[in-house]
């Protein structure tokens, strides 16, 4: 099954598997163009606002994923070095400027939360993709993941960064997914059903905070504009949605950027339903019994 490497996209990481945390970098071909979509109540972005179809900017460098909060954010700056070096971003009077739209998600809470992905940390996660790596599990950005937050600390699962691919003749449709939910993966759609009743009037695990956030990054060989990758984005939230009860909750920061880097001609509702299916069987491999529910 092809994946993002085969789309032109070299996928590389950075782990401390100690302090438990870490980023992943997506690499661009040149002339990839860009829209993203966020849904969840507490998002940490970086750039998401030049991806709208209406900004004047519409090609992208480089997509970090990282763990650390808002602090982890900064690793997107080794990501823009990296790419000043190799002549990568828009011309400007100034010289080349690097676009690199980065998401980040909450993992501080595990491991130890003074280590951060920095921008040296996402230097090497782009020499770890140029050198053809391409892993995932609880690698990068996926290290500190976890999920079923809602029930609790005893109820937690770990999380993890997974792919998943689907095609339609020559049309490929790849998805990477960092899946560090409030919620729980819902391997088989009986996760909501099989708890709702135990729900008491108070709703959902009470001390809930800002913990969590799954983030992806979409890409196809379709022949999209930004507003064409925009509805991709906006499909891949589709696909969270059935693989993680509840999802897009005000805890979560919920995002995904989406790419476009070929020349397929193909229908965009078609690959939006292919990317619905790539986000939501990403997701749901991440199980680790092949259940959604937590025993």
């Amino acid at each position: 099954m092809p994946d993002l490497t085969d789309l032109g996209f070299g996928v590389g990481h950075w782990t401390d598997a100690e302090a438990r945390t870490g980023c992943t970098v997506i690499l661009c071909p040149e002339n990839t163009v860009a829209s993203a979509e966020v849904r969840g109540g507490a998002p940490a972005s970086r750039e998401l606002e030049l991806l709208d179809p209406q900004r004047m900017v519409s090609t992208v460098d480089a997509v970090l994923l990282t763990g650390g909060s808002a602090f982890g954010l900064a690793a997107a700056d080794g990501v823009m070095r990296y790419c000043e070096e190799r002549g990568r971003g828009v011309p400007t009077p100034g010289g080349r400027v690097p676009i690199v739209p980065a998401l980040a998600l909450f993992d501080l809470a595990v491991g130890d939360s003074s280590v951060r992905p920095g921008p040296d940390e996402g230097y090497d996660a782009c020499l770890d993709a140029e050198a053809g790596s391409f892993s995932t599990g609880r690698i990068g950005a996926g290290t500190g993941a976890s999920t079923g937050h809602w029930r609790g600390p005893d109820g937690m699962r770990p999380g993890m960064i997974q792919t998943a691919t689907f095609t339609a003749g020559d049309l490929i449709v790849s998805a990477l997914v960092v899946v560090n939910a409030f919620g729980e993966v819902d391997a088989d759609g009986t996760a909501l059903a099989a708890h709702a009743s135990a729900m008491g009037p108070g709703g959902l695990f009470a001390s809930a905070s800002f913990t969590n956030t799954t983030i992806g990054f979409v890409a196809t060989n379709a022949r999209l504009d930004k507003s064409g990758c925009l509805i991709l984005a906006q499909g891949a939230h589709d696909g969270l949605a059935r693989a993680i009860v509840p999802p897009h909750t005000r805890f979560d920061g919920d995002a995904f950027i989406a790419a476009s880097a070929g020349d397929v001609v193909s229908d965009l509702d078609t690959v939006r339903m292919l990317g619905v299916a790539a986000v939501e069987k990403a997701i749901r491999d991440t199980a680790p019994t092949g259940k959604g529910a937590a025993s």
